[in-house]
């Protein structure tokens, strides 16, 4: 349990460290958003893109990781959104974001620097995998579904399925994680080796994104709080934080993942609910107290979980 120690708390140490800069005024949270968007736009994309570029995919096919792990998303999303419908009352909007919150995990923010701390390359190799296809379905997913959810609720014209297609695609193009992923994608096919001062900046920019990644989501912490919902996001920050990890858990054991795959997916399942949750809230207008409440809560208690799944694992 004490090694556990050693390679968790330090993750969530650095949460709370920039938790602290902000809440004491000592840096504003204005410095926390740019530092996330250097996370996000520039460390991270560079970080796939080296992971991506000098891996080595012989583990094979790829299909049984995403198998197992949205075999525990689609269980999760499905439970938030009855208890949340069916429990609570709430109308199919909410529902849709209650599935959002126990289900879409902080893979870049905090699932990266846990995995690289706590399994290794390869772990980070699977991880890499899962994101290159994770943001695209849960995006697509949520927005779909907040689309009919909206129009079962307040009525109005559907929007075209070409439209909506688009709108995701053209988001997706742009967005700098598929940009770094496309990059290592084409010079692995290519057989471009990376070396020499290349190699050296890039290394010490991925190196940044872990740190800076944990530092930077504890800033924007502040900004969420826990601002109401508080029965239904207890419930959706335990399907988070428990439920989701055993499905992934179970799922990855069926179809046979090795030690690393499997510890990689459980570990990110594990982790609590990502900021994109309030995104698509924002985006509709909708449920932003659940969102914030639910992000607050699985970071709060994430440090026990993500520790209690770690020495399971590891």
């Amino acid at each position: 349990m004490s090694d556990v120690l050693i390679n968790v708390l330090p993750l969530f140490v650095l949460i709370f460290a920039g938790w602290l800069i902000v809440r004491t005024g000592y840096l504003k949270p204005a410095v926390g958003d740019a530092l996330g968007d250097f996370v996000f736009k520039v460390s991270v994309p560079i970080l796939l893109f080296r992971t991506i570029a000098t891996a080595d995919f012989t583990e094979g096919s790829p299909w049984p990781l995403w198998v197992a792990y949205f075999s525990g998303v689609a269980v999760v999303w499905t439970l938030g959104h009855l208890v949340a419908t069916l429990g609570f009352g709430r109308d199919p909007r909410i529902g849709v974001l209650a599935g959002v919150s126990s289900a879409f995990a902080n893979t870049i923010f905090i699932g990266l620097p846990l995995v690289s701390r706590n399994v290794g390359d390869a772990g980070v190799v699977a991880l890499s995998l899962l994101i290159s296809v994770h943001l695209p379905v849960m995006m697509i997913a949520g927005t779909i579904l907040m689309e009919r959810a909206e129009r079962k609720t307040n009525g109005g014209v559907a929007q075209s399925p070409l439209a909506l297609a688009r709108g995701i695609l053209r988001n997706l193009v742009r967005n700098p994680l598929v940009i770094g992923l496309v990059c290592g994608a084409l010079m692995h096919a290519a057989n471009l080796p990376l070396s020499g001062p290349l190699k050296i900046a890039v290394d010490q920019i991925a190196a940044i994104a872990g740190p800076a990644a944990l530092i930077s989501i504890g800033m924007a912490l502040d900004k969420y709080g826990l601002s109401g919902n508080l029965g239904l996001a207890a419930f959706t920050s335990a399907l988070k934080l428990v439920v989701l990890p055993a499905c992934v858990f179970g799922a990855s054991h069926l179809l046979g993942l090795d030690r690393d795959w499997t510890a990689a997916l459980v570990l990110t399942s594990a982790v609590p609910t990502g900021v994109n949750a309030w995104l698509i809230a924002n985006h509709f207008n909708v449920g932003h107290g659940l969102a914030s409440s639910t992000i607050t809560l699985t970071t709060a208690l994430g440090f026990v979980t993500v520790s209690a799944w770690a020495y399971v694992l590891l």
